[in-house]
C-alpha cells in the first residue's frame, strides 16, 4: 500500500519502477530526504545532475518529507513537488530513554579513558562518523593541533577509506599520541559520556545522528553550519563554526575546555530540545498520520 524510501539513488531507483506497476495496483512513495545530494558549496554540474533526478522522481512521489530548513527552502524553491505533498518532520527520531545518562555505567567514561591511557583530567574531544573526505576529519585533527590547550586529546569513532590519511596527518603535525582511531564501535554512549564535546567537521549533513545522540546524553556539540546543525544545536547547546574554519574549531574547542560549566549547560540543554523535539515519541505518531492520510488518499481512488 506504502512504500517509503530514504536513500537519493535507491529511492530514485524504487520510484521509477513504482512508475512502472498498473495504476490499479501501484502503492503511494514517501521519500525521506535525508540530505539532497545537491547543496550550496556543491559541485555545479554534480548539483545539476542531482536536482533534475529529484524533480524528475518528484512526479512520482506522493509525499517528499524533508528535515532540515535548507532543504525545505530548497523543495519548494525549486519545486521538487507541489506544496500540498511536501511534509516537514524533525527527521526519524532518537530513542532518548536509550540516549540518556542513566544508560551509561557511572565507571564507562573512566573505563574509556582507562583503556586510552588518558588521565581523569584531560579534556576529550570526540568524533563519531564514518571516516570519509565528506565528514572533515582531518580538520579535528588540524584543531587539535592548534589548540592553545596542547593537552587535549581526540578520539574518533568510526573507519572507513580515510584512515589511513588521517593517521598519517596527525603524525605529519605531530599529534598522533594525542589522536586515537577506534574503528567501528558497537555502543558510542561511555566514549560520548566522556567527551568534554563531539565534534562533527562535515561538509554536508541532512540531520545528523550523531550530533542528536550527543545531545541526549547531555554532551554539548561543535559542530560545522552544514545544514541541519543549526536546527540540532541551536544557538544554546554548543558552537557552530564555518565549514573549514580550522581555526574557530579550534578557538571552539579552547572556549568549552576553559569553561567546563558552560559546555555542562550546553549538554543539559541539548538534552531538553532532543527530548521535547527529537523523541521517537513525537516522530513515530507523525509517520503515522501520514500513512492514515495516504491510505485514505487511496481509498478515494477509482477502481
Amino acid at each position: 500500500d506504502i512504500v517509503h524510501v530514504h536513500t537519493p539513488i535507491a529511492g530514485f531507483l524504487t520510484r521509477l519502477v513504482v512508475r512502472s506497476t498498473p495504476l490499479d495496483r501501484r502503492p503511494a512513495i514517501v521519500y525521506t530526504a535525508h540530505g539532497f545530494h545537491f547543496h550550496e558549496g556543491g559541485n555545479p554540474v554534480t548539483n545539476a545532475a542531482f536536482l533534475m533526478a529529484e524533480r524528475g522522481a518528484g512526479r512520482w512521489t506522493d509525499r517528499l518529507v524533508v528535515i532540515n530548513d535548507e532543504d525545505e527552502a530548497a523543495a519548494i524553491r525549486h519545486r521538487i513537488v507541489p506544496r500540498s505533498r511536501l511534509v516537514r518532520m524533525p527527521g526519524i527520531g532518537l530513542d532518548t530513554r536509550t540516549y540518556s545518562t542513566s544508560t551509561v555505567a557511572p565507571d564507562g567514561p573512566a573505563r574509556v579513558r582507562s583503556q586510552l591511557g588518558i588521565a581523569a583530567d584531560v579534556p576529550i574531544f570526540a568524533v563519531v562518523a564514518e571516516l570519509s573526505r565528506r565528514k572533515r576529519q582531518a580538520d579535528a585533527i588540524a584543531a587539535l593541533g592548534s589548540m592553545r590547550y596542547r593537552g587535549a586529546h581526540l578520539v574518533v569513532a568510526g573507519d572507513g577509506p580515510e584512515r589511513p590519511v588521517l593517521q598519517s596527518l596527525a603524525s605529519a603535525l605531530g599529534v598522533e599520541d594525542h589522536v586515537h582511531f577506534l574503528g567501528a564501535i558497537d555502543d558510542v554512549r561511555p566514549l560520548v559520556r566522556a567527551a568534554r564535546a563531539l565534534i562533527l567537521p562535515s561538509d554536508r549533513e541532512g540531520l545528523a545522528r550523531s550530533v542528536m545522540e550527543a545531545l541526549s546524553l547531555a554532551v554539548p556539540v561543535i559542530a560545522s553550519t552544514a545544514r541541519g546543525n543549526l536546527e540540532l544545536v541551536g544557538t544554546d547547546s554548543g558552537i557552530l563554526y564555518p565549514i573549514g574554519d580550522v581555526a574557530a574549531l579550534a578557538d571552539a574547542m579552547d572556549r568549552l575546555n576553559d569553561r567546563p560549566d558552560e559546555a555542562h549547560a550546553m549538554g543539559l540543554r541539548g538534552r531538553e530540545r532532543m527530548v521535547e523535539q527529537y523523541d521517537l515519541r513525537v516522530l513515530v505518531p507523525l509517520h503515522e498520520t501520514l500513512y492514515r492520510e495516504l491510505l485514505a488518499e487511496r481509498s478515494r481512488q477509482p477502481g
